[in-house]
């Protein structure tokens, strides 16, 4: 920002202040995803066009000064080039000047520029180029300089005489730089020396094998479900529970019933090629009256502000003491209506639409079957029913609600998933073909369906008709066994809830959660993923015996049925990316809540349905508000999973895009040695055994008498130990 600030002290202009409001207004409007009532003109054309179709047929226009207007329909100058020679003057600081303008607003050039190389990311596609935003933001300064200036005003660069920084200069690596690496590693292994520890305070050797119990459940390895999986085994002891990527192996786009737009259900960097449609639901969806589209007109905008505005103040004083779940609120189970029907088996090959095949054939079915049981070892010992637990979140006056939902599902609940698989499952042609590939479920084995909703922890199952009569009676049981889990799981999430007195009942509690997920005055329905540090990756048994308190991602593989890795890369693939990228979101976003994340949430305004930000016309805010990191701790995710690590270490190096994320310390690895309980971490290309810690070694003390030490000596910083006759403490540290 050095160079632009020199038009305050040549001009006394701030030109953010001058373009900026209008600039966010503009791009705002255009990028709308359907707050708007109209949509933009000619927005299929391109941002430029639209410009300028806007100022040839408007009677007032963006544009001030006639000169800028000229500019603007000259489109052989109105270039990049052009407009900088003419504000900025000297080439050599074009870079610079250009950097500078556009990391003065992050989130909306970061936006722009994921648009135009990503315009599916949207569902409501708008074409835009991150050039077109250059090019109308350096008309607007222009615009400004011209009416603000005068005819006095020349290029900036005619008025200082600084040379131009270098921006892409290697920062030489200082020894602040590596005391704050010491720091952070410290910080962390702190943490991961205590989960170490308990593990290996655990029985070592094999994992007993599988024996029907009286259910299973495959849960999304979130790790907000670690507790209700914990709970739900204790519960019903005889339970199973396990884990994958919430989208449960099946990827598609998913249309409502009278839905526009398509949504993808499966992880970000996967492109589907299937559409699950939605029909046979119960008429439309349920709307809030005091919402209604028609207050935007004026004869009945003036009547019915009138008429409902009494009822909206009512309404409002009642939620105060009495809130509940409202079609105005964003409900985890309202994604999918359980009463309708889905287009999950294709049966016919030309069944297609807009180039996405509809459903998926028998074979498609059992290969994604057939992957999901296979990666999470679940190849025999099938009880008689299995629950697909997905998980989304319901909240009121939220605007980062999406953060909520399943990571592996694009930030969407995954019900839908849950249920596509579960019908895949007992389809009676899909089990033959997979009991010819070796893999056989038992015929009296059923699969159904289900939604936990992770901040009101309330659950729903789907296709209940279609359970075998037989396994009637288990199923009310097993739900019992649920509801009892979710009474607990409650209790354990309200410690960290101020407003909930947690000495109370299971079920005083349990209602205190789910009031508040419906509240419209509360900040925080839920912590969303804070505090997550963990990822397992093998057999529940062990990890069972820790208390893990709701920081660990788990996902079920069992080594024994891949002795040579074969299926180990497709379980480990999107883990660095689902896991890794929900704790490095929270890892930066409590580094600097305010430039990496979004600062508190309470003033926070959805944008055109794109993002957040600080009243109308502020940045976009690229991270998580202080509301969802206050309780984490800045620690890159440790996954730690169970193998030999030679093996481990040939699985993630077939691949680079997953070797990158291990190699580059974004995250950490470790293996567990299946026959001796070694662990092992990955440094530096190798897996090194990993040596705990002395029991008579603190590492909190060792800093305290470190930090001590430095103050005694009235210095600010550790300096070099060979200069300096340093306590050994800190000479112990610095080893």
């Amino acid at each position: 920002g050095r160079l632009r600030a020199q038009w305050k002290n040549a001009y006394r202009i701030d030109l953010d202040n001058l373009v900026q409001p209008l600039l966010f207004r503009i791009l705002g409007s255009y990028l709308d995803q359907g707050i708007a009532l109209w949509h933009f003109p000619f927005e299929d054309k391109g941002l430029l066009f639209a410009i300028r179709a806007l100022e040839k047929e408007s009677f007032a226009g963006f544009f001030r000064h006639p000169n800028t207007r000229a500019l603007l329909m000259d489109e052989a100058n109105c270039t990049i080039p052009h407009l900088l020679k003419r504000i900025v003057g000297n080439e050599a600081f074009f870079a610079q000047y250009l950097f500078d303008q556009q990391f003065a607003h992050r989130g909306w050039s970061g936006m722009v520029a994921t648009l135009e190389s990503r315009p599916d990311a949207n569902l409501y596609q708008k074409k835009i180029e991150l050039r077109d935003l250059i090019i109308l933001e350096l008309l607007l300064e222009m615009d400004a300089l011209e009416t603000e200036a005068g005819k006095n005003w020349r290029p900036l660069c005619d008025t200082i005489t600084p040379r131009p920084l270098d921006l892409f200069a290697e920062i030489p690596r200082t020894e602040l730089h590596e005391i704050y690496a010491i720091w952070q590693d410290a910080f962390e292994w702190s943490y991961y020396d205590q989960v170490f520890a308990g593990l290996q305070q655990a029985e070592t050797g094999d994992s007993p094998e599988r024996r029907p119990g009286s259910f299973q459940a495959i849960f999304c390895i979130d790790e907000r479900e670690d507790s209700l999986r914990r709970h739900l085994e204790a519960a019903d002891p005889h339970a199973e529970t396990l884990g994958c990527p919430g989208f449960f192996g099946v990827e598609f786009y998913f249309q409502p019933e009278n839905g526009q737009f398509y949504e993808k259900l499966c992880p970000a960097p996967v492109t589907p090629k299937y559409l699950i449609k939605e029909y046979g639901t119960n008429g439309h969806r349920a709307k809030e009256l005091l919402y209604t589209k028609h207050t935007h007109t004026l004869l009945r905008g003036f009547l019915s502000t009138i008429t409902l505005g009494f009822m909206a103040a009512g309404r409002l004083f009642q939620h105060i003491f009495q809130p509940k779940m409202s079609p105005a609120i964003s409900d985890a189970f309202a994604h999918m209506q359980s009463s309708g029907a889905l287009t999950i088996e294709n049966k016919h090959p030309d069944d297609r639409e807009n180039g996405l095949q509809i459903g998926f054939t028998v074979p498609e079915m059992a290969t994604r079957v057939e992957n999901l049981l296979r990666g999470i070892g679940m190849i025999k010992g099938f009880a008689p029913l299995v629950y697909v637990v997905a998980h989304g979140s319901s909240s009121a006056n939220n605007p980062h609600h999406g953060a909520h939902d399943c990571g592996a599902c694009s930030g969407r609940p995954g019900s839908v998933n849950a249920r596509v698989f579960a019908f895949m499952a007992n389809h009676k042609k899909v089990r033959a073909l997979l009991a010819e590939r070796g893999l056989i479920i038992p015929e009296n084995t059923w699969f159904v369906g289900s939604l936990h909703d992770t901040a009101a922890d309330q659950i729903a199952f789907y296709d209940e008709s279609e359970i075998p009569a037989q396994h009637i009676e288990n199923h009310h049981k097993n739900k019992a066994n649920f509801e009892r889990a979710l009474d607990m799981n409650a209790k354990e999430r309200s410690r960290r809830f101020a407003s909930i007195d947690t000495k109370k009942g299971l079920k005083s509690v349990r209602s205190a959660i789910l009031r508040r997920s419906v509240s419209l005055f509360e900040p925080r329905p839920e912590l969303g993923h804070g505090t997550n540090a963990l990822c397992f990756v093998g057999h529940r048994d062990f990890s069972k015996h820790l208390f893990l308190d709701r920081r660990a991602f788990m996902n079920s593989y069992d080594h024994r049925t891949d002795p040579d890795g074969k299926l180990l890369l497709g379980v480990m693939r999107p883990l660095p990316v689902v896991c890794g990228g929900i704790n490095l979101e929270y890892y930066f976003s409590r580094m600097d809540n305010y430039k990496l994340g979004a600062g508190t949430k309470l003033p926070h305004n959805v944008v055109g349905l794109i993002g957040v930000a600080n009243s109308s016309d502020g940045d976009l805010r690229p991270g998580l508000p202080l509301q969802m990191i206050e309780v984490h701790d800045p620690v890159r995710l440790m996954i730690l999973v169970e193998h030999y690590p030679a093996v481990v270490l040939q699985t993630i190096q077939s691949e680079p895009a997953v070797y990158e994320w291990f190699d580059k310390e974004w995250v950490h690895l470790a293996t567990i040695h299946p026959e001796t309980g070694a662990i092992y971490y990955f440094r530096s290309g190798n897996f090194v055994l990993y040596k705990p810690l002395s029991p008579s070694l603190n590492r909190i003390q060792d800093v305290k008498i470190m930090l001590e030490n430095a103050v005694a000596m009235k210095t600010n910083h550790i300096v070099d130990a060979t200069q300096e006759n340093l306590p050994v403490q800190i000479l112990q540290r610095r080893a």
